[in-house]
């Protein structure tokens, strides 16, 4: 079986790591770095709710 090229590039260093020092890091970098983690908990939320919907739609059918 054939390896993708994707395979051998080591995976991208995440933009923010949870508890890193953050020393070395200016301000600009922390506003984008808030940014983003303001959009990914956005994208948590919107998932949780798609699938507490789902979850609820499921326990309709399987009450009647």
């Amino acid at each position: 079986m054939a390896r993708d090229a994707a395979e051998d590039r080591p995976a991208p260093k995440p933009r923010h790591a949870i508890g890193e020092p953050l020393d070395a890091v200016s301000v600009d970098e922390l506003r984008e770095r808030i940014a983003a983690l303001h959009e990914e908990v956005a994208r948590l939320e919107a998932e949780v709710a798609r699938k507490q919907a789902s979850r609820s739609a499921a326990d309709a059918v399987f009450r009647r």
